[in-house]
């Protein structure tokens, strides 16, 4: 019986090995475009461009906890947490969609914000205030991909536990949103508030 029950939950679910080869192109090209511009930005500024705080070291950690479930889950047959609502071939599609509008926002993230990128708040440093481009859109594109990466995983596998893992991860990046705008605040003044009443925190909203 309990075998008849996952083949009924396995029909309906991308296969494992597919799944978990998704997971792990999209981690090479998504970390991959983040980690070039870090090297490559701490390389022409000479200066760090990582800020070393608690909501930035929270999120991270999450995510890399999501990341990491995700693939387990997607190389075992664990039905723990497995909630099959989508046909297999829909769920994959509708995962695929999502994750290649991941990159595409990540990528525009990184290329818009120029040297201005920074990972977390760094005290004392002085970025340009950038407002076009896709930060025209959003106000946190990097941060938009990322949950649109949690929410294509989640389709996925269609795994209840990975979902409050990822609301959990929205949360904390949302903390960490929160510290980088009183940062911004501080640092242009009315010009930030002036940007943040005319764009989105996400899209929208």
């Amino acid at each position: 019986m309990p075998t008849r029950n996952w083949d009924a939950t396995a029909s309906v679910l991308p296969g494992v090995k597919d799944t978990a080869l998704v997971i792990l192109l999209h981690q090479l090209l998504f970390q991959g475009m983040f980690l070039t511009k870090n090297v490559a930005l701490r390389r022409k500024l000479g200066q760090p461009i990582r800020g070393s705080n608690r909501e930035a070291n929270l999120a991270i950690a999450c995510l890399a906890l999501f990341i990491g479930l995700a693939l387990l889950l997607a190389l075992t047959e664990s039905t723990v947490g497995r909630i099959a609502l989508l046909p297999g071939p829909v769920a994959m599609a509708l995962g695929l969609s999502l994750l290649a509008a991941n990159l595409l926002v990540g990528l525009a993230s990184l290329r818009h914000l120029g040297d201005s990128w920074r990972v977390g708040v760094i005290e004392g440093q002085r970025t340009e205030l950038v407002q076009d481009g896709i930060y025209g859109v959003t106000r946190n594109p990097y941060f938009f991909a990322y949950l649109l990466m949690c929410a294509a995983y989640t389709i996925l596998l269609q795994n209840l536990v990975l979902l409050l893992l990822a609301l959990v991860c929205f949360a904390l990046i949302h903390a960490m949103i929160l510290r980088e705008e009183r940062h911004l605040a501080a640092m242009h003044g009315e010009a930030y508030h002036r940007y943040r009443r005319r764009v989105g925190r996400y899209l929208l909203f």
